[in-house]
């Protein structure tokens, strides 16, 4: 399952990653992942004085997204990155890693997302890719919006054709790392969110009592 997130950013933040990007360093994008020959695109450098701003400014949206809380059950939230890709840029059809390092601590990857920081008329190509079985889903996001999916999907970015292609990339480790667990339990709390008020009370206590179960349940440490 999928969720697309628009305006996760507001305008001012955007407007400050797109300074900011013009500013800090851009590294090989290779340097996370020597080993992949499909990666071609430049990553902050995490170096750069200014990389802790970018990412506390996305960091903080991420923290305050109540649609992305529902939908990801977050544990850890790894620091967004800014990528950047120049024309002729792409990142092949590739698989997230299970696990990433932060320093001495190691999250399992369960959710991936993008967050798009420069609008999609600005550029050609450069379009996200998820591969659902023969199915491809194209996404290309507007400013400011974000799409946050599975990191056990395929997934690909295509060769950016004309301008630049600017956003945040994290990954998620999830309390519910089922793909279908986490589903139900959104689908159960967007019924209750769309009932509101209309719902009997007593039904609406043994629903929220069902889903607080299977959030026990299905939660791991």
């Amino acid at each position: 399952m999928f969720l697309e997130i628009k305006d996760f950013l507001n305008p001012a933040e955007v407007a400050r990653l797109q300074e900011l990007s013009l500013k800090v360093q851009f590294v090989d994008g290779r340097i996370s992942n020597p080993h992949n020959q499909a990666k071609n695109n430049l990553q902050v450098s995490e170096t750069d004085p200014l990389y802790a701003e970018s990412s506390r400014i996305v960091a903080a949206a991420y923290a305050r997204s109540a649609p992305f809380r529902d939908f990801a059950f977050p544990r850890h939230v790894a620091p967004p990155l800014l990528a950047r890709y120049e024309v002729g840029m792409t990142y092949g059809a590739h698989a997230d890693v299970s696990h990433m390092r932060f320093g001495t601590e190691v999250h399992r990857s369960d959710l991936s997302a993008t967050v798009w920081l420069n609008p999609p008329a600005s550029y050609d190509g450069g379009e996200l890719v998820v591969h659902l079985g023969t199915q491809p889903l194209v996404i290309k996001g507007e400013a400011g919006s974000a799409i946050i999916y599975p990191s056990t999907q395929l997934h690909e970015v295509t060769p950016v054709r004309r301008g630049q292609r600017l956003v945040s990339i994290t990954f998620i480790e999830s309390m519910i790392p089922e793909e279908f667990h986490r589903t139900q339990l959104y689908e159960l709390s967007e019924v209750a969110a769309l009932e509101g008020l209309k719902m009997n009370w007593n039904n609406r206590v043994r629903l929220d009592a069902v889903r607080n179960n299977l959030l026990r349940l299905w939660t791991r440490n």
